[in-house]
């Protein structure tokens, strides 16, 4: 195989310099061939006996088979950067593969099946152009030779194209953001040549069997088409600004354009209110507005409703989009009992399937990383719960934020139950002149003590990674109350955790009062899983739940954007 995983020509073959040599003289033959007039062209073209069949003996002179390869050697020849003129070469160089778009000279009903699902690609966020849908379509009518050729080679490039786009996304995350760390693995381009030739359906083939096989990408799917339907006539209207709008306040201008935005989007029947006043009717919609976008809950229009509301329907189309390019990048099978937490929605679930169905067990708010300590993105496996943890302060806090304290007052880590350790060992704070310490020539290690005060408060959930993020208690209960919850240092903060603990160690069978009876002991106490857990980072600004409801959130670590720029820079260079 001359293909790999990343998208990148394999170098160790000299693929090139065979296939030319090969072709040289197909080549030659080809461009006498199209300079022939008409009548010419047609003694010369192939019966459609001599079309290529899966049957062909090896030995047998194959012209089309031999067109196709002189394709894409010109091709090669043109310093053609498809990444797939390897995998395509060895597919066509062997006799046994037959033709996968041409059948007794001309284009079989499968390839014209195909340019319809190129050309209707737009439906899953996909650019028909990146498949050169239109050119396709214009070689479906062809009978000459070269054009049929063509019309193979782009045909099967473009469908590997397709495949890997609708399976594994159009760009590569860890590209965009090393704080991306999920790898999606596109689908063997090998094996999806010799199963379009295996399958009479391709319809099914090519887009149910690489699309995301979850309920969530086609959920998506479906409101993108609404969003656009309600885009193609106009849109919601834009509410106009002002002092903060509370039920039982009247304003000619700004109630009738706030009940209209709400009647657009469905929150809000049409028809059966009017006036300008913001009566009880008005308030409850904009209620659920405000539930299904994150924002807090109170009824009024303050600023950060007013944004949200303005947002434009294209604006939503888009964010839609985003995030179904999301969907493909993540695995259709998240396992049979798992953790996952949404980063834009600060928000923790756990979810157990039964058969083909999901069943959500448990869920809590969540407080993640701050916009400069953005938490990453990434799946692992916890593998143990840390009861009563200790907390072994990261270095870069322990001289960003502890060191100035010290500067000032070396008494500041024991009223926090703070050790400072060097080599394991305990050091007073008050013998070390802090003044002559830098950043640098900080040597020593700081360590809390287990207790209600822990910066990790009693428990903590641990599943190894390279970023030292886990999921763990906090004595800062008060966060959770906010609605944008970006506190962090990274790590994520769960609310009631202990709660969270009786689902997980529940399933190890630990109940709710031995882990009570470890907790009031106060001493640390590990408990590893029999079972490691799945853990699911992600990153969703959209997303629409089993009741058919559609849920935005604002892109809190600006990673709709890059991911839009991403995806646009990409429909401007090959794949």
């Amino acid at each position: 195989m001359l293909f790999r995983g990343n998208g990148e020509f394999a170098e160790v073959h000299c693929w090139r310099s065979r296939l030319l040599a090969a072709a040289a003289g197909l080549l030659v033959s080809l461009a006498l061939t199209c300079a022939l007039p008409a009548g010419a062209m047609a003694q010369t073209q192939p019966s459609a006996e001599a079309m290529p069949t899966a049957e062909a003996d090896a030995g047998e002179i194959d012209p089309f088979r031999d067109a196709v390869l002189a394709v894409i050697a010109q091709r090669v020849s043109g310093g053609g950067q498809d990444i797939h003129l390897p995998v395509l070469a060895d597919y066509y160089a062997d006799p046994a593969n037959p033709a996968l778009w041409v059948e007794g000279g001309a284009a079989s009903d499968k390839a014209r099946t195909m340019v319809e699902i190129l050309q209707t690609a737009y439906l899953d966020v996909l650019n028909p152009d990146d498949y050169n849908a239109g050119t396709l379509a214009n070689l479906l009518n062809a009978l000459l030779l070269p054009e049929l050729a063509n019309l193979e080679v782009g045909l099967s490039a473009a469908l590997l194209d397709y495949t890997r786009h609708l399976s594994a996304g159009r760009v590569e995350p860890s590209k965009i953001n090393s704080e991306l760390a999920i790898f999606p693995k596109a689908p063997d381009p090998m094996a999806v040549l010799t199963g379009v030739a295996g399958t009479s359906d391709i319809v099914a083939y090519a887009t149910l069997g690489f699309e995301p096989q979850t309920p969530q990408y086609a959920r998506l799917r479906s409101a993108l088409a609404a969003y656009k339907a309600l885009a193609a006539v106009g849109g919601w209207p834009q509410v106009p600004g002002g002092e903060t709008l509370k039920e039982g306040m009247r304003d000619p201008a700004r109630v009738p354009a706030l009940r209209r935005r709400l009647e657009v989007e469905g929150l809000l029947q049409a028809g059966l209110h009017s006036g300008d006043a913001f009566d009880g009717a008005l308030v409850d919609a904009l209620r659920v507005f405000q539930q299904r976008n994150g924002l807090e809950v109170d009824g009024a229009v303050g600023p950060n409703t007013l944004s949200e509301l303005n947002v434009t329907t294209e604006q939503r189309v888009r964010q839609i989009e985003l995030n179904m390019e999301r969907r493909r990048w993540m695995e259709d099978d998240l396992g049979d009992f798992y953790i996952f937490v949404n980063l834009a929605d600060q928000f923790l679930k756990v979810v157990e399937r039964k058969g083909n169905r999901e069943h959500t067990l448990h869920t809590a708010l969540t407080v993640v990383g701050k916009t400069f300590h953005k938490t990453p993105v990434f799946s692992e496996t916890m593998k143990y719960v840390v009861i009563n943890p200790s907390w072994n302060v990261p270095f870069s806090i322990a001289t960003k934020e502890y060191l100035p304290k010290l500067k000032r007052n070396p008494g500041v880590l024991a009223a926090q139950n703070i050790r400072l350790l060097a080599g394991g060992r305990d050091v007073d704070p008050y013998s070390v002149n802090w003044a002559a310490v830098t950043p640098s020539s900080f040597r020593w290690q700081l360590q809390q003590a287990p207790g209600p005060k822990n910066a990790l408060g009693q428990i903590k959930f641990m599943f190894p990674n390279r970023f030292n993020v886990y999921i763990h208690d906090t004595p800062s209960k008060g966060l959770f109350s906010e609605a944008s919850r970006v506190f962090s240092h990274g790590c994520i903060r769960v609310q009631y955790p202990f709660d969270l603990a009786d689902v997980l160690l529940g399933r190890e069978g630990m109940s709710h009062e031995e882990i009570a009876r470890i907790k009031a002991i106060g001493a640390e106490r590990v408990v590893r899983l029999k079972t490691p857990i799945p853990v699911h980072i992600n990153y969703l600004t959209a997303w629409v739940n089993k009741d058919g409801t559609v849920h935005f959130r604002r892109d809190v670590y600006g990673r709709d954007a890059a991911l839009d720029k991403a995806l646009k820079a990409a429909m401007q260079r090959p794949s």
